[in-house]
C-alpha cells in the first residue's frame, strides 16, 4: 500500500508541474478556439536552443565520464527503437481497416524519439532532484536512427513483394488470355530474340529494388533535431563549452522548454481533426503504445540498473524517450523514405495523442514507479 500511495501522489504532483502544465493549457487555449499563434521561426529557434543544450550537456558529461557505463543502455537504445516498430507492424497493421504501409510508417514515429519530450523529461528529473546520467540524453540518436532505418526498409519491402506478387498475377492471366495457335504460326515474333545479345540482355535480373539503408541514416543525420543535438554534443566532447553553458544555455532552458510546451499543446489540439481520416484504432494505439512502450524500456533500464548501476533517473529518461513519438525529424524523413504512407495516420496520431500522453501520462507515471522502486 506505501507503494501504491507513493506512487500515486508522486504521479499526481508531476500533472501540476510548470512543463506540464503549460502543455495542458495549451490543449485548452486549442478547445476554446483560441487565435493565439506563436511564429514557426520562433518555434525552430527555442528546438535548436534545447536541443543544443541537451547535447552539450551529453557532450560534456561523456568527455569526463567511462564510456563502458554506456555500453548496455545505448544496445537497449538500439533494440528499442527496431522492437517498437516490429510491434507496429505486427499488432496495428492487423486491425481492421489499417493500411498495412501507415502503420509501418506511425511504427517508425514512435519509435523515433521526441527532443521536446525528452527535454522536458529532463526538466522534470531536475525539478525533482532525481539524479540520472548527464548522457542519458545521447541515447537519442540511438534509438530514433535505428527506428526510421527500420521503418523504411521493411515498409519498401512490404510494397516490393506486394508489387512483385501483383506483377506474377497479371502475368499469369496474361499467359491464360492467349489464343492458342497453329503450329508454325507466330504472331507476335517480337517476343523472339533475334541475336545472341538480345537473348542475353533479356535474361538479365530486373532492376534492383533493395533499399539504401545509409541514404536514410543521412537523411535522418541532416533533421534539424539530431543536427543540433549532435552538434552540441560534439562541442561538448571536443570543445570547452562550460562558460557559455552556465551563463546562457542552462538558464534558459526552463522558460523555453514552457514556450515550446505550449506550442505543442495548441498543434496537438489541432491535429486532432486529422485522425478523423483514418481508422479508429490510431486513436487507441495512440494512446496504448506510448505506455507499453515506456514499461518495456523501463524493464531494460532496469535491467541495466542491477547490471551497470545505472540511475532510477536515467531508466526514467529511457522510458519516457521510448514513449515519445518524433515532431520534428521523423515526419519529413519518413515522408522522403515512405511517400505512399498517408501522412495524417502517422502525424496525427503522433501528435495529437502520441506525445501528450508520453509527456503528460509517461513522464509522471515512469517518474512515480522509480521514485516508489527507489523508496524516495
Amino acid at each position: 500500500m506505501d507503494f501504491l500511495s507513493l506512487f500515486l501522489i508522486d504521479f499526481v504532483k508531476q500533472l501540476q508541474s510548470p512543463t506540464l502544465s503549460f502543455l495542458i493549457g495549451g490543449m485548452v487555449l486549442g478547445a476554446l478556439g483560441s487565435e493565439l499563434i506563436i511564429p514557426e521561426a520562433i518555434t525552430q529557434i527555442i528546438v535548436f536552443m534545447l536541443l543544443t543544450k541537451i547535447g552539450l550537456t551529453g557532450g560534456q558529461a561523456i568527455r569526463n565520464s567511462n564510456l563502458t557505463e554506456m555500453v548496455l543502455p545505448v544496445l537497449f537504445a538500439v533494440a528499442l527503437g527496431i522492437l517498437i516498430v516490429f510491434i507496429a507492424r505486427y499488432t496495428l497493421a492487423k486491425l481492421p481497416k489499417v493500411n498495412t504501409v501507415d502503420a509501418i510508417a506511425t511504427g517508425g514515429l514512435f519509435g523515433a524519439v521526441s527532443g521536446s519530450t525528452m527535454a522536458a523529461a529532463l526538466t522534470v528529473l531536475e525539478g525533482q532532484n532525481m539524479p540520472y546520467e548527464p548522457w542519458a540524453g545521447a541515447l537519442y540518436p540511438f534509438m530514433d536512427i535505428p527506428a526510421l532505418v527500420t521503418a523504411i526498409v521493411i515498409a519498401n519491402i512490404y510494397l516490393n513483394k506486394k508489387k512483385g506478387s501483383a506483377a506474377a498475377h497479371s502475368t499469369v492471366q496474361e499467359s491464360f488470355s492467349k489464343q492458342p495457335v497453329a503450329a508454325g504460326d507466330y504472331p507476335d515474333q517480337q517476343d523472339y530474340p533475334r541475336s545472341r545479345q538480345e537473348y542475353l540482355s533479356k535474361q538479365q535480373k530486373p532492376a534492383d529494388n533493395r533499399v539504401k539503408i545509409w541514404p536514410i541514416v543521412e537523411e535522418s543525420l541532416r533533421g534539424p533535431a539530431l543536427s543540433a543535438m549532435l552538434f552540441g554534443l560534439a562541442i561538448g566532447i571536443i570543445a570547452q563549452p562550460e562558460s557559455v553553458y552556465k551563463s546562457f544555455y542552462d538558464p534558459a532552458f526552463r522558460g523555453l522548454l514552457s514556450i515550446l510546451m505550449l506550442v505543442m499543446g495548441l498543434e496537438a489540439w489541432s491535429r486532432i481533426g486529422e485522425l478523423r481520416k483514418v481508422a479508429q484504432w490510431y486513436v487507441v494505439y495512440s494512446v496504448v503504445a506510448p505506455l507499453v512502450h515506456g514499461f518495456i524500456a523501463f524493464g531494460l533500464g532496469m535491467i541495466a540498473h542491477y547490471a551497470t548501476g545505472f540511475s532510477l533517473g536515467g531508466v526514467v529518461v529511457l522510458a519516457v524517450i521510448a514513449s515519445s513519438s518524433s515532431d520534428i525529424s521523423g515526419p519529413p524523413t519518413l515522408r522522403a523514405g515512405i511517400p505512399s504512407a498517408n501522412p495524417s495516420a502517422y502525424i496525427g496520431a503522433s501528435t495529437a495523442i502520441g506525445t501528450p500522453i508520453a509527456i503528460g501520462v509517461g513522464i509522471p507515471l515512469f517518474l512515480g514507479l522509480a521514485q516508489a522502486i527507489g523508496g524516495s
